[in-house]
Parts: structure tokens; C-alpha cells; sequence
């Protein structure tokens, strides 16, 4: 005779399902959002056509906008589009109820670090295509890509935890105001779509140690064929202070 349990047996998936699946999500979620794809195609597609007519009258010719827009891409997204979309979710209880579940609160980070990591990546290559199709004609040299890659790497980590500190902190309407306002001072005054050297000299200091700076003036020298290192101190010494900022100040319930 053979016996049948017909007991109910639920379990949770394997961590590496739970964190895919939740990635999947988060990144579904971004692409319905209308505003969020202004911020990740829209702008960054509307100034490379802008720059590739009208860049050379305000000093941004295409070698130095196409890498330029890539560090805004990656800027508007793990910055802005986390800060937006982790605020709301904070305040309608949807990070309080997904931490209580089997994801827990260290795969929900995973699965949203998966997500927006997989967005920018997205973007670029998208970009680049653009870029490529507008004219532009990449230098960079198999050294230069190095530095451009890991400074990618900690921009990422750099904006991700400035966009949970301000989301985890303040309200969502006050976080969706001034990640905006943020992100419009970063690309007038940080130097991540113009050169640093095109910013008065006494005022370059204080914009070269911006994180947006770091990695503008990174992927500029990157496009150039160039090899610059003094950008990955910069954004490696952000990315530690902004993660410990985040881990101090970020609540998961409003």
C-alpha cells in the first residue's frame, strides 16, 4: 500500500527566485511610469538630438555630450527614479508589508539594487546606440575603460543610497520636490553634462568634489580615450558616507 500526504506543504522560494522576481517587479513597475521614463529615455534621447544640431554653440560638441548624457542617465535613475518611487512606496506601507514577508528587508534591497542596476544598463546601451547613429565616435582605449567602468560601478552605489537616505527620511511628497530640484542642480551646476573646466575657476573646487562631477568628468575622459583615477577616490569616499547616511536615517515605515 502506498500512503499519500496530502498535507499542504507551503515554502518560500530560494533567496536568488525572490530577489529575481522582485527585480522583475520593481522594473515593470518603472517602465508603466510615465514620469520615471521622462527621466531615463525621454530627456537623455531629447538633448542628444538637441546636441547633435545645436551642442556646438554652447560648447558641447558630440564627443564630449554623448558620455555626458550616459552619466545623466545613470544619475536620473539611481538617484531621482529610486527616490520618487521607494518614497511612495514608503508612505502606502508596500515596503513595511514586503520586509515582513519571505523576501525580507535585505532581499528587497537586493532586488531593487538588481532592478535599477538592469534599468541603467538598459539605458546606456540604448544611448549609445542613439549616440552612434547621431555621429559619435567613442576613443576609449582598453585602460580608459577601467576607471570608467568602476566609477559606473560606485556612481551607482553613491546615488542609490542618497535616493534611500532622502526616501527613508522625509515625506513622499517632499522627497518627489527636492530629489527633482536635486537632480535639476546636479545637471546645471554639478558638472555631470558640462565639462568641469567650463565652470568659473573659483567656484571648480567645490563642483569637483560633487559625485555627479566624478562621474561626468569620468566617462568624458573615457569617451576621450583618456585615463583619469582621481574620480574613483571621489565617488568610492561618497559611496561610503552616503551608505552609512542611508543605514542611519532610513525608516520603513512613514
Amino acid at each position: 500500500m502506498t500512503t499519500l500526504d496530502l498535507h499542504p506543504n507551503p515554502q518560500a522560494a530560494p533567496p536568488a527566485a525572490r530577489i529575481r522576481n522582485h527585480a522583475r517587479t520593481e522594473i515593470r513597475l518603472v517602465m508603466r511610469n510615465g514620469e520615471q521614463l521622462l527621466l531615463a529615455l525621454v530627456i537623455p534621447i531629447g538633448i542628444l538630438v538637441a546636441g547633435r544640431f545645436l551642442g556646438e554653440r554652447v560648447g558641447l560638441t558630440m564627443d564630449l555630450l554623448a558620455p555626458s548624457v550616459l552619466a545623466l542617465a545613470i544619475y536620473s535613475t539611481c538617484f531621482t527614479s529610486q527616490a520618487i518611487m521607494t518614497g511612495f512606496e514608503r508612505r502606502y506601507a508596500v515596503l513595511e508589508r514586503l520586509s515582513a514577508t519571505p523576501l525580507g528587508r535585505s532581499g528587497l534591497l537586493a532586488g531593487k539594487a538588481t532592478a535599477y542596476c538592469a534599468i541603467s544598463l538598459a539605458q546606456v546601451i540604448l544611448l549609445v546606440i542613439v549616440s552612434l547613429a547621431l555621429g559619435w565616435h567613442p576613443h576609449g582605449s582598453a585602460v580608459a575603460w577601467v576607471p570608467a567602468l568602476v566609477s559606473v560601478i560606485l556612481a551607482m552605489l553613491a546615488f542609490g543610497f542618497l535616493a534611500l537616505a532622502m526616501a527613508g527620511r522625509l515625506k513622499a511628497e517632499v522627497t518627489l520636490g527636492v530629489a527633482n530640484l536635486v537632480y535639476i542642480v546636479g545637471v546645471v551646476a554639478g558638472a555631470i553634462l558640462w565639462p568641469l573646466a567650463d565652470y568659473p575657476k573659483a567656484i571648480r573646487p567645490v563642483i569637483a568634489i560633487l559625485p555627479t562631477a566624478a562621474l561626468g568628468e569620468s566617462l568624458r575622459a573615457w569617451g576621450a580615450g583618456q585615463t583619469l583615477w582621481w574620480p574613483l577616490a571621489s565617488l568610492f569616499i561618497w559611496a561610503i558616507l552616503l551608505g552609512l547616511l542611508a543605514r542611519k536615517v532610513f525608516r520603513w515605515i512613514s
